[in-house]
C-alpha cells in the first residue's frame, strides 16, 4: 500500500512539466540561453502538496549574474499554479552561503 499525504492534491508530473516550461523563459543574459537548456537547475523535486525543491548551479563559481538569476528563477517557480512553497539552494558559487540566506529571507 502506498503512503498518501493528506494534502496530496497536486499532479506531480504535470506540475514538473509546467515548472520546466516556465523556467525555459528565464534567460541567462550573457548567453541568451534559458536556464533549463544550460542545465543550471538540478535535482528538481516536487511533493504532492506542491512543495518544490531544487538546486541552482550558476554557470561559473564567479558568475556575475548569480544573484539576479536566482531571484528570477525563484519568482518564476512561484508563479506556477500549484506550487505552494519552494526551497532553492545555490551551489557551486563563491557567495552561495550569503545568497542562500538572502533567498530564504525573500518572500
Amino acid at each position: 500500500m502506498s503512503e498518501l499525504t493528506p494534502k496530496s492534491t497536486v499532479d506531480v508530473d504535470d506540475l514538473r512539466i509546467r515548472i520546466i516550461a516556465r523556467l525555459t523563459q528565464v534567460i541567462d543574459p550573457e548567453t541568451g540561453v534559458d536556464v533549463i537548456r544550460m542545465r543550471l537547475i538540478e535535482e528538481l523535486k516536487i511533493r504532492g502538496d506542491g512543495f518544490v525543491s531544487y538546486k541552482f548551479r550558476p554557470s561559473s563559481p564567479l558568475c556575475p549574474l548569480a544573484v539576479s538569476l536566482s531571484v528570477q528563477i525563484k519568482k518564476a517557480v512561484a508563479e506556477v499554479e500549484g506550487v505552494t512553497d519552494q526551497e532553492i539552494t545555490v551551489v557551486g558559487y563563491v557567495g552561495a552561503d550569503d545568497l542562500n540566506q538572502l533567498l530564504r529571507e525573500q518572500v
